[in-house]
This record gives structure tokens, sequence and C-alpha cells, in this order.
């Protein structure tokens, strides 16, 4: 090959590999035109996805049916409260969060308003609330969810777990199906539906639902402490709730009831992160005995109880952490009759494990007077089951009225009005409603008097008073005042 074919050859071979070159760009490289095309039509796949109005997102990933099924079913509560300004005793983080705004217009008597939520449970107008909403309250009024107004009645309460039935007059009502806390899991959704911040504020938000998961179970937060028989086994939950919530619904994902908003933890009196609601298991049981009690029918074990925490089982020597120590055993109780002793550690009721006092507490005040249960403790390191039938207030397995439940040897006792406790300047009182047969009328005791001290010990609830007289053997020393101002002492032995 001499030069000349070299170099011909040369050119040929280049402008044949600058061919190849543009073409395999060609083939192998989109046009940028083409190239934002198909990036845009993959965005359009993914998003035409969700905006296609044929789709649903699935069951258990959204609170769409909870929300329709539960929200006609909750109430707004306005109270009005006679008197002097009465107020929820609260401590400074745990807090009841009823609304209660006072009203001072000139040339009427000094009022206040509170707010809060209810929710319907029969289609004839029974409506469970919480008893801070109400409590003292003289006129209640309903407002449901397609804004009728309805004035209320009240069928009975409970302060030891906060909750209050309610009546209005009216049929074919929307209203929600209880549902069984017990099978609540941490982790799982819930929502609270309410009315926060509505009517007396200067917010109107009705039927405010929000979304939240089970943080905790049978929470004791001490806010019913004032109370010796409270219980306090809150399901805790993270769902956003404020003044005017409570009473409001807890419901899961079914759209049933599974609790009753009723105390957020926060240091500011609005929400900061956790709320706290009366479980469904033990809403059912009070709710049920006030509709045909009106009153609670209460069981007890009969025992004063801790929980065996890690620093109490080395103080006491104990192996395990868990369960619940039996502090003492009540004469006559329940406990000492099924073989319970001091030092016993209960760790199951009825078959359900427990292992705080809050969880022993609520499975034992779900049952009545007369009920038996399975009691499995531990003693020096064996395990036993006995089983325990519950008792009353009184000591037995009746049936108790207002009157047998609020009485103490033929005295009957009831909460003083606030108006009449303004009009004495009292803080706080329980009046003698009636005198029967026996020792207090033996002291020459009248109806209307208003106890204020028993024992030096100042008394705001009748549970107080009545705990005191049934737990003191000897004297009392009894202070008070009657309605028109004459103060008394008496002192009665029993």
């Amino acid at each position: 090959m001499n030069k000349r074919q070299f170099f011909f050859g040369l050119v040929f071979a280049s402008f044949l590999g600058a061919l190849m070159a543009v073409g395999g760009m060609q083939f192998f490289i989109a046009d940028p035109d083409s190239a934002i095309d198909q990036q845009n039509n993959t965005q359009a796949q993914f998003t035409n996805y969700l905006e296609n109005k044929d789709f649903t997102v699935p069951d258990g990933l959204n609170f769409i049916y909870a929300a329709e099924i539960s929200t006609p079913t909750v109430v707004h509560i306005r109270s009005t409260f006679e008197g002097r300004s009465y107020g929820n005793s609260m401590e400074d983080f745990w807090e009841f969060f009823g609304y209660r705004q006072p009203n001072n217009d000139r040339g009427r008597r000094p009022q206040s308003r509170g707010f809060g939520s209810g929710v319907i449970i029969s289609e004839d107008g029974y409506i469970i609330t919480n008893n801070h909403v109400i409590d003292h309250a003289g006129e209640i009024e309903v407002t449901l969810a397609d804004k009728r107004n309805y004035d209320a009645r009240l069928i009975g309460s409970d302060p030891n777990t906060d909750l209050a039935l309610l009546k209005i007059e009216e049929r074919q009502l929307p209203y929600i199906n209880i549902g069984d806390s017990d099978k609540l899991r941490i982790g799982e959704w819930v929502l609270a539906v309410g009315n926060p911040f509505a009517q007396g504020t200067p917010y109107d938000l009705t039927s405010t639902v929000t979304a939240g998961i089970v943080s905790a179970k049978a929470r004791n937060i001490n806010i019913l402490g004032g109370r010796n028989y409270g219980i306090e086994s809150f399901i805790q939950t993270d769902a956003a709730v404020n003044p005017g919530n409570s009473g409001g619904a807890l419901v899961n994902l079914k759209g049933e009831l599974v609790g009753i908003n009723t105390a957020i933890a926060t240091p500011s009196r609005t929400f900061a992160g956790y709320s706290f609601a009366v479980p469904s298991s033990l809403v059912k049981k009070v709710i049920n005995d006030l509709r045909e009690y009106g009153i609670v029918q209460r069981a007890l074990l009969g025992v004063q109880i801790t929980d065996v925490t890690a620093d109490f089982a080395e103080s006491r020597d104990i192996d395990e952490v868990g369960g619940v120590y039996i502090l003492d055993v009540g004469d006559k109780s329940a406990a000492k009759e099924a073989g319970l002793k001091e030092g016993d550690i209960i760790i199951n009721i009825g078959g359900t494990p427990v292992k705080t006092t809050a969880e022993l507490q609520e499975l034992v005040a779900r049952n009545s007077p007369g009920d038996r249960i399975a009691v499995t403790y531990m003693r020096d390191e064996h395990k036993y089951t006995t089983n325990a039938v519950l008792k009353n207030f009184q000591g037995n397995t009746e049936v108790l009225t207002f009157d047998s439940a609020h009485s103490f040897d033929g005295a009957v006792f009831k909460e003083a009005e606030d108006k009449n406790l303004e009009k004495l300047n009292l803080r706080g009182g329980i009046v003698i409603d009636k005198v029967g047969d026996g020792k207090w009328k033996d002291a020459g005791i009248k109806p209307g008097f208003i106890i204020t001290h028993v024992n030096k010990t100042p008394v705001e609830n009748v549970d107080q008073v009545l705990e005191i007289l049934r737990n003191r053997q000897g004297g009392n020393l009894i202070e008070g005042i009657y309605p028109n101002g004459e103060e008394r002492y008496y002192a009665i032995g029993w």
C-alpha cells in the first residue's frame, strides 16, 4: 500500500466512525423533550393513582368510616351553675378539661357556665358524659350535631369514675355502639370526637375529629385522689383534645365507642401531647347501673394494695417485680372470707393477668356485689387460686338504693348545694338529709345540718364522710352548721 492509498483509507475510516457515532447517539440518547415527557408520564401515573375518583384508601388506613359513624352521636353540653362560680378541683399538671366561664351580669345572681361533650348511646336519648361537666349544675342543655337543642335530665352520676348519664326526650336518634376496650392494643389508631373551645369561647369548633394512637392502658394519674373509691385505669392516647372535649367519644376504626375522654396532661391547661379516657369496659358497667338503679352497685374486694415495683420488691425481699401486694385485709371483707392475707401478691383476676393496682381495681369494679371472681395470688413463692364473693360498701351483697348507699346508722347524707355553701361562707360540706333511729338522732342532730369537719378533718364529699365513719371505732367529733347560721359540735361514739 502506497502513501496515497493509506491516506484515503484513513479518511474513509474516520468518516465511517463519525457516522457510526452520530447514529449511536441518536439510538441510545433520547431527545431531551422526550425524556421530560417520559418523566412526566411516570409522575402522572403515580399521582393519578391517588386522584382517581374511584380510588379509596384501604380500610384500616383512613378514618373516614369511623368519623362518619361517630360524629352524629356526639353532642355539645352546656351546664349552668347558680351561686358561686364552681370550679373543678385540679392539680397543676393532670387536669379535667371541661370548660367553665363565669358570668357576673348586674342585677342577676352570679352564674358560671360549663361546656363539654357527650355521647348518645340509645335511640331514645340516653347520653354519657363526664361527672365534672355537669356536677352541681342547675340546668343542663344538650345540642345535637344537627343543631337541635334539648333540656337534659340527670339520671345519675358517679364521681368515683367521673361518669354521668343524661336523658333527653327524643326518639330515633343516631347512637353509637359500645365496643370492647379490652381488645385495644398499644399502637392502635383511635379517634377523639368532641367540641373543643365551643360556645362560650371565641371559637366554635363543634364536631371536631382528631386522630392518635393508644399510647398506654390502665394509667393511674391520681386525678381522683381525693376519693377513697376512685377508679383510675385510663386509656392514654396522643389524640388532640382540649377544654370542651370532656365527655366526648374515643372510638376505634370501626366507629365503636372504646372510651370517654376525661383528662389531659398539661402544664398550660391546653393539649400538650397526652389525653386520658375512661375505658368502655368500665363505662358499660357504670352506665348500666345508673340507668337501672340511679347509683352504681360498686363491688369491693376489701383490701389495701400497692404495686410491686423494683424498690418495693427489694424492700420486702420479693424475688419478682409485678403484681399487686396486699397491705391489709378488711374485717368481714370478701378477701378475708376468701382466705387472702397481708403479704399475698395478686397476679390474676378472673383469668386476666394484673400487674398494677389500676388494672386490679378496674377488673373488680366491672362486677357487682354478689359476683364470684377467681383470684390467683403468690404466697411464700407458691401460686394459689381462690374464689371471692364481692361485697358492697355496707359489707353485704344487697342491691343498694341512693339512701342506703349514702347512709350511716340512720343518717342519710347528700352533697351540699353551692348556693347554700356560699350563703354560709363555706368552702365545702355535707348535708344530713334525713335522720332516722340511731345515734345521730339520739345526739339531737336534725335534718339540714351541714357537716364541715369530722374529727377535725374537712370533708368535701359523701364518700369521704362514710369512709371516716366506717373505719373508726370509738368517739367521733362532728362539726358543722345549720342553715340559719347556728354552729354546733356533736360527740358521737360507735
